[in-house]
């Protein structure tokens, strides 16, 4: 009895494992190899699966989703014999999961080498420069071979990116000190045509104002002589709307000779000769004035010309 339950047990750990290998469940975005005594058979895709217990075997299974895969900073040279350090990233994804597997060992492995390979190739056709401003480029040539290449893998890489390029540390150097030339050029440039405009624009300002100021001193002048000529006709209609007598001018006359002699460097001063018609029309409103008043001389038609001594004497009237 003992051994026909021994028996039992054991049928049924069997037929329990065999249940397990029967059964697969292949998680969504995956595939399972099969072989069949060490023959691919066919690939299980993603769902419950029935395969033949301990004659079939499950070889491989692999991730459908798309990869990302860095690779570390590889030594390359530039056309200028200059060393630079790139680092990659690869995206790709297993299109043919039976080709994964046969096709080659490790894809893996495959794809890091090729684009090694290939960089070194691309880069060695640049010199340093184009290499640095050229990322889009290398990334569509490196994209294009290792596409070709490992297509017949099964496997398709969407995308190439370069992380970094790090040339040497004395260029490294070098060209932090021409950038930082080009921009104190630049920073120059702007600062010498900032002032160059600056002083464009005061000129121009300088010439506008002038222009203006010159503008309004001929207005003013204008009118300051426009004024006078209508004082002085104002002036010239009153007197002849007046009709003064002789009298009244000869007096105006004689109070303008003071104003004659004004000022401190005048030391010499003419007597004009209608003087003594002046002097002649006040003689009879002052009897002591006439054309014989000491100081005066009035026989000469042309004036006659009186010389202040040391300290100057205005003409008085007694």
């Amino acid at each position: 009895m003992p051994s026909i339950i021994i028996v039992l047990v054991i049928l049924v750990v069997l037929v329990f494992i065999a249940l397990i290998k029967t059964i697969q469940v292949i998680p969504q975005a995956s595939a399972a190899i099969v072989e069949r005594f060490g023959r691919y058979t066919r690939t299980l895709n993603a769902g419950l699966n029935i395969v033949v217990p301990f004659i079939d075997s499950i070889r491989n299974r692999i991730d459908l989703r798309e990869q990302v895969v860095p690779f570390p900073p590889q030594p390359v040279i530039t056309q200028d014999n200059l060393v630079v350090n790139i680092d990659t990233v690869i995206y790709y994804q297993v299109t043919d999961a039976r080709a994964a597997t046969y096709e080659v060992a490790s894809y893996i492995q495959a794809i890091e080498q090729l684009t090694v390979t290939t960089l070194r190739n691309i880069i060695g056709g640049m010199d340093l420069e184009r290499t640095l401003t050229s990322r889009e480029e290398i990334n569509a040539a490196l994209r294009g071979v290792l596409d070709e290449a490992t297509g017949k893998w099964g496997i398709r890489v969407n995308r190439v990116e370069l992380k970094a390029i790090e040339p040497p540390t004395s260029i490294q150097d070098s060209m932090e000190k021409q950038m930082r030339a080009d921009r104190d050029k630049r920073a120059a440039i702007l600062t010498a045509e900032g002032i160059r405009q600056s002083q464009i624009l005061t000129a121009e300002g300088e010439k506008q104002s002038a222009i203006l100021r010159a503008e309004g001193e001929a207005k003013a002048a204008a009118l300051r002589a426009e004024g006078e000529a209508q004082a002085i006709r104002t002036v010239f209609e009153s007197i002849h709307a007046g009709d003064p007598d002789q009298k009244l001018l000869s007096y105006q006359y004689l109070q303008m000779l003071p104003k004659i002699a004004e000022g401190d460097a005048n030391k010499l001063w003419i007597v004009p000769s209608e003087i003594g018609d002046a002097l002649k029309g006040l003689s009879g409103a002052f009897g002591n004035l006439g054309p014989g008043a000491p100081g005066f001389d009035t026989g000469g038609s042309g004036g006659k010309v009186g010389t202040v001594k040391e300290q100057r004497q205005s003409p008085s009237l007694d």
